[in-house]
């Protein structure tokens, strides 16, 4: 005859607070995600994590230009008389954000709050041929001051 040392009731617990346990060792283990930068054009949006990310620390210096020359991976379409609304994490403001264009700061000072609007006809330019574009790269840069903490690339496609 064997003896139960547990109750059925008891070794359900058991069991269940073991699963739990061994969850939370699991989601420890995990990178933390980098803060998300998301552009909005009507009731269409693309979001991105950070093409360049240290944790809030600053990017190394031998690598802010190749993160800049990255090619954007999200792309949304828009027409010259939309309007794009950028928002980025309240972490990203916190530290204040600009935008670049073709790797070049397109502001002069950062941004501080979450969300903001930019008529979509501000991205498209004319070339020196006298047409125009029809794909812009947008980059959001995280900065604290001179120090680059995060870099979002998105490409504008022109509605045609």
């Amino acid at each position: 005859m064997t003896v139960a040392f547990f109750s059925g009731s008891r070794r359900r617990a058991a069991v269940a607070l073991g699963a739990v346990s061994a969850g939370l060792l699991v989601l420890s283990a995990c990178d933390k995600p980098t803060p998300l930068a998301t552009l909005t054009v009507g009731t269409d949006s693309v979001h991105s994590e950070a093409a360049c990310y240290n944790n809030g620390d600053a990017i190394k210096e031998s690598q802010i230009q190749q993160c800049l020359n990255k090619k954007a991976e999200k792309t949304i379409t828009v027409s010259t008389d939309d309007k794009i609304r950028f928002g980025v994490d309240p972490e990203i403001a916190d530290h204040g954000w600009t935008i670049f264009l073709g790797g070049q700061q397109a502001e002069p000072e950062p941004y501080k709050k979450t969300y903001r609007t930019i008529p979509a006809s501000a991205f498209f330019s004319q070339s020196p041929t006298g047409g125009s574009t029809d794909k812009t790269q947008v980059t959001i840069v995280e900065n604290t001051g001179k120090k680059l903490t995060g870099i979002w690339h998105f490409q504008l496609k022109k509605d045609s």
